[in-house]
């Protein structure tokens, strides 16, 4: 009680690592965002000098080629590689259902468009306007929709539909009416619908006329690029990580934001103090001689996001293991022995686990079809308080999820919105050693491929019957001199010549050479 008196009062010294905050790293080549409750990192973002963001961002694209097998079209907006527009997403959207509609006045009449009729609407070579509600991941292109919105701080406008709506997580009846009243006074241009935030709750009216008027003014711009311009061409993009931070996280359940870079902390107060001066006195400068991640022991958080295995406080852990379209968590009870009754260790095990799969889905920025292998439980109660702490924990994700029930092997299965790589991809590439397999063969596997290949060299060149030179890794090489030295002595006396072995330190353990030592000819490279 006494901290939030002092809260609302803005007295005392406000600490990162206590409450909800967000922590901004502002350097030359990149910017970092964490956002920490009660010093435990929940998400974190990375923004690198020359990155593109081009999620949000509206286009006029036009159509290339439309495929009726997939129900899909491509569209050019200007990429390496086309967007992906299914005819679902070319249909104008019904309001999602987070979203109570709310009715403004007389509705006129529409014909019903169905997927069937989408490549009358867009027929190959056509413009078309688009915004990316994912981003290209892999090999695969962006995907995006002709459901145009424009966030602000407190309303979303959709300049192509007419609909009115307000978020269902406002869930007290006085406070949806009066915005209900609100709404239907806001001064809202014939054909554009708005949808109220979260946020909204609680605000005045005057903030919602000066966040609809910020967001016409951006949209004329919108219209003004799409109309001066050729197909294709970017009509808007959304803003950069700091300002984004600014504009969407900055809400009352973030008590501060501490940035430890003066200039950035001033653009910021900016761009806050244009929402409200409540908002503007949360934003602190952290001077640090070294990064604020690494004195408030965040830096140490993220690192152990790349790891395959994460610890429980129980002492059992996870193990994540991420495919282009699935992500596999198998939860072990690892050293928790504590108790004597195994049904409550066992539950409690998976209850951390439900926690910690939620926050690391969160961290990671991993999404997709989800499978997680909880420790079999007996009681169906036991499922059912699992199933609930991952529901209640997921609440506080942004990304769209839905999980099922605990199936009769254990497994939960659950999906999450993707808008981007993970950070395990934005950050990381393929180990040019393994290729990304993370495995290589041993020198055993080596050994007996090379001894094959040098059986099928001997037997194929007949006339081969000076010295051969083998080029192989340190590893593979002290095989041979060890264990399967017998097994080359009997190949050398079959081929009536010598067999010369050359270490290359450097060789990768998988690559090797066959060479005739008299022409210098390589018989085989691997």
């Amino acid at each position: 009680m006494i901290q939030r008196i002092k809260k609302a009062l803005g007295v005392g010294t406000p600490s990162p690592d206590k409450g909800v905050s967000i922590v901004v790293n502002a350097e030359k080549l990149e910017r970092r965002i964490a956002l920490v409750e009660d010093g435990s990192v929940e998400e974190y973002n990375v923004e690198r000098e020359g990155d593109e963001n081009i999620v949000g961002g509206i286009f006029k694209g036009t159509v290339k080629n439309i495929e009726p097998g997939l129900k899909a079209m491509f569209v050019d907006i200007g990429l390496d590689k086309n967007a992906f527009l299914h005819f679902w997403d070319a249909i104008p959207a019904a309001l999602d259902g987070d979203l109570e509609e709310i009715e403004r006045g007389q509705k006129k009449q529409q014909k019903r468009i169905t997927s069937k009729d989408i490549p009358n609407i867009y027929p190959e070579g056509s413009e078309i306007m688009i915004q990316v509600s994912k981003g290209a991941i892999g090999n695969k292109g962006p995907r995006v929709t002709t459901n145009v919105s424009l966030a602000g701080r407190y309303l979303v406008l959709m300049p192509f539909s007419e609909q009115f709506g307000i978020s269902r997580k406002v869930d007290d009846p006085k406070e949806r009416q009066r915005l209900r009243r609100i709404m239907q006074k806001l001064q809202v241009p014939e054909g554009m619908g708005i949808i109220m935030r979260t946020v909204a709750q609680g605000q005045r009216a005057r903030h919602f006329v000066r966040d609809l008027a910020m967001l016409l003014e951006q949209w004329e711009e919108v219209a003004t690029n799409r109309d001066s311009k050729p197909a294709p061409v970017c009509c808007f993009r959304e803003p950069g990580l700091i300002e984004r931070t600014a504009r969407d996280f900055l809400t009352d359940n973030v008590d501060n934001i501490f940035c430890d870079d003066p200039e950035t902390t001033e653009k910021m107060r900016d761009i806050a103090g244009r929402i409200s001066r409540r908002a503007k006195r949360r934003i602190h400068h952290y001077p640090a001689r070294r990064s604020i991640f690494e004195k408030i022991g965040i830096q140490k958080q993220i690192d152990d996001a790349f790891h395959r295995q994460v610890w429980l406080p129980c002492g059992g852990y996870l193990v994540i293991d991420e495919t282009e379209a699935l992500i596999a968590v198998d939860v072990n009870t690892g050293r928790n022995r504590g108790s004597k009754d195994v049904d409550k260790m066992l539950l409690q095990t998976n209850l951390e686990a439900a926690e910690e799969v939620a926050r690391q889905l969160r961290l990671r920025n991993i999404g997709g079809l989800v499978v997680v292998d909880f420790i079999d439980m007996r009681h169906r109660r036991d499922q059912q308080a699992v199933y609930r702490a991952m529901r209640e924990r997921l609440k506080r994700d942004k990304a769209k999820t839905q999980v099922l029930q605990i199936s009769s092997i254990g497994l939960m299965e659950m999906t999450r919105q993707r808008l981007n790589e993970s950070l395990r991809d934005s950050m990381l590439e393929p180990c040019p050693y393994c290729q990304g397999r993370g495995r290589v063969k041993t020198p055993f596997t080596m050994s007996v491929e090379i001894q094959r290949a040098l059986n099928t060299v001997i037997q194929r060149n007949e006339n081969l019957t000076g010295d051969i030179i083998i080029v192989v890794n340190g590893e593979v090489l002290n095989r041979f001199k060890k264990e399967d030295a017998p097994l080359l002595m009997e190949i050398e006396r079959q081929h009536k010549g010598r067999l010369i072995f050359r270490s290359d330190p450097a060789l990768h353990r998988e690559r090797y050479a066959i060479i005739d030592a008299e022409t210098e000819k390589t018989l085989v490279q691997a």
